[in-house]
């Protein structure tokens, strides 16, 4: 039996009540990537959808031998269905994209190309956005801001879904709430190139947007997780441990200057300087419990690690001439011999 020929792209489109959005986009895919002519697949995900979404994707998959179709069993969100598309997706180069049409495929080249060019990674930017200012554009502009900051990564646009990855860079990160928008962050952990392309903001056509001004919370909140994810994940001591040390620092300089006021002055502590001393204690309590906090999380990062067999670093390449080079994940991995 001849091996099958490897798929050389997927595209992944989640769906959540398109059924007005899907034939249109089925199309457009398939004349965009049937021009590229190389082989190509089409995982499609449907996360819960109530209306007749599904339908129109059985007889689509029913029809197209390129068509993988996933069924979530309620709707997980947007990151959720990406993960189940990426898990089930065989493809070299991964392409995602929104099933709402606002993403033109024909602009799928532009994502290639750059991919072609060495990049691991390429983020879309909805340069010129139609959406509405306050409950979309001014939102996402502040999160981008943000997250640029935070994560030291040159990015306009964080939250788009139109995104192209080399496989192997997906394998390496982990999705769950909604962390789907922060994958470039994620990726540049990794040591990933990561680069950006314009593109087009076309209006929704039809249906509603899932999204609105109450995503904003979530949003500024997650990238508070992901800033820590990135610097402190693998030492948690070191960001408790500041807290820690400027608390008890302060609240113990409280208590020497009103030990002198009471040993040199004779002043009533108690009655002169009450509050201030239940600052200095306070501060002296919060400052030991961000220490012990620090530790716990030291404690259970080298639990995580070891027991999932999860490296702390991100290999591009190897070269040795060693026969065999250990595995990072096994723990009793011992050093190289000659």
């Amino acid at each position: 039996m001849t091996k099958p020929d490897p798929i050389k792209y997927s595209v992944v489109v989640p769906f959540y009540n398109e059924q007005d959005n899907l034939p249109a986009l089925y199309l457009r895919i398939t004349e965009v990537m049937d021009a590229i002519g190389e082989l190509y697949e089409m995982v499609f995900v449907d996360d819960g959808s109530r209306d007749a979404t599904y339908k129109l994707l059985l007889e689509i998959y029913e029809h197209d031998q390129r068509v993988h179709l996933v069924r979530l069993r309620r709707n997980f969100g947007q990151t959720a269905a990406l993960k189940a598309g990426f898990d089930f997706a065989r493809g070299e180069i991964i392409i995602s994209m929104d099933g709402d049409l606002q993403h033109d495929p024909a602009e799928i080249p532009l994502f290639l190309e750059k991919i072609n060019e060495g990049y691991d990674l390429v983020s879309g930017w909805r340069a010129q956005r139609r959406d509405a200012w306050l409950t979309r554009q001014l939102p996402s502009r502040v999160a981008n801001l943000i997250m640029a900051k935070l994560s030291g990564l040159d990015l306009h646009d964080f939250g788009t879904t139109f995104k192209a990855y080399r496989r192997e860079i997906l394998a390496e990160i982990q999705l769950y709430g909604e962390l789907h928008r922060f994958i470039p962050a994620l990726a540049s952990w990794s040591g990933a190139k990561i680069a950006e392309v314009a593109i087009k903001n076309n209006p929704r056509q039809n249906g509603k947007s899932n999204y609105g001004l109450g995503r904003t919370t979530r949003v500024l909140l997650d990238l508070l997780g992901v800033k820590f994810l990135l610097d402190y994940s693998t030492r948690p001591l070191q960001f408790f441990g500041l807290f820690g040390l400027v608390g008890t620092s302060a609240g113990l300089a409280i208590s020497f200057i009103l030990l002198l006021k009471k040993l040199l002055l004779h002043e009533a502590i108690m009655i002169e300087h009450g509050p201030l001393m239940l600052l200095g204690i306070l501060l002296i309590v919060g400052g030991v419990q961000f220490f012990c906090l620090g530790l716990l999380g030291e404690v259970l990062t080298r639990i995580y690690y070891e027991l999932q067999h999860k490296p702390i670093y991100s290999l591009r390449e190897v070269k040795s001439r060693h026969e065999k080079l250990p595995d990072p994940t096994e723990r009793d991995a011992g050093p190289l011999h000659t």
